[in-house]
């Protein structure tokens, strides 16, 4: 699903005037009917973490991680069984998942009077069974299943989602006799950066010469399109040559700007793949 830039910005728009609950959620479904669920959602995830990178530098100040600590602790003295830091996090606009690290690290430090390892809060994030303290743990676990936007949880459905995308576009690629190396084999030899696909008999999609494919299962908006072109996409055009990228969730139309210099974006596979053998069996 493409999306003009002005289509975007009214979507993001109206993000910007919402908490980022699943109501909102189905507040922005109901305003945009016309738009794929999966493109408003992956939008409506990508806004959310703009708006908390932009403001997560506050709810790391040492005074912020004081309060938000003996809030806490007031707050389960009073009544364990409430959602204390999940109301907490809804209440000052920030993620839970991420409230719950900053909570976690914080009780840690002081009942072992030195600073916890990232390791280790990762792993009680993932499994708050470790965590030494069983009311903080359920209040953590509470945290993290109701994020939708960050921690251990939406990571794991986010690489899923990733992976499943990957498959497909194998499977497609199978089926149109394309052969390939894929991202694991390459990595396998040596090379650090590497699309997902690189196609060992290049193929014309639109006009366009095609080495490499990659999948991306989310929306291209501006800011993650600009950080894939430096940190991948202008990499993989430089070793292999122009290539193709999939935004499974749509993107902005207005940023398929670089066709010309080789690097094509396309919603979906492209369907009208002219392949080096078949267009010399035309001749």
């Amino acid at each position: 699903m493409k999306l003009s830039k002005a289509q975007y910005d009214e979507i993001a728009q109206f993000l910007g005037h919402v908490q980022p609950t699943r109501q909102s959620l189905r507040k922005l479904k109901e305003k945009f009917p016309s738009q794929s669920q999966s493109t408003l959602l992956s939008i409506f995830s990508q806004e959310y973490q703009k708006q908390i990178k932009r403001t997560h530098a506050k709810h790391h100040t040492a005074e912020a991680i004081e309060t938000y600590y003996q809030r806490y602790l007031n707050g389960v003295m009073k009544n364990a069984a409430a959602p204390v830091l999940l109301e907490l996090a809804n209440e000052v606009d920030f993620a839970p998942s991420l409230m719950a690290r900053i909570v976690l690290e914080r009780f840690l430090q002081e009942k072992e009077q030195t600073i916890p390892s990232k390791t280790l809060i990762n792993s009680m994030l993932r499994d708050p069974s470790q965590i030494p303290d069983g009311v903080l743990a359920t209040q953590v676990y509470q945290c993290t299943v109701n994020d939708c936007c960050y921690g251990p949880l939406v990571d794991c459905i986010k690489h899923a989602i990733g992976h499943e995308h990957e498959v497909l576009l194998r499977e497609m690629l199978l089926e149109k006799n394309l052969s390939f190396i894929a991202e694991d084999q390459l990595r396998a030899k040596g090379y650090d950066k590497t699309p997902d696909f690189i196609l060992e008999v290049p193929v014309a999609v639109e006009g366009h010469i095609i080495h490499w494919i990659e999948s991306k299962a989310s929306f291209g908006d501006e800011s993650s399109h600009q950080a894939y072109l430096q940190d991948q996409f202008w990499s993989y055009w430089n070793r292999f040559g122009p290539g193709l990228v999939i935004y499974w969730y749509g993107f902005i139309e207005e940023l398929d700007c670089h066709r010309e210099r080789g690097i094509l974006l396309k919603d979906c596979f492209p369907t009208d793949i002219v392949t080096l053998r078949h267009s010399m069996a035309q001749h």
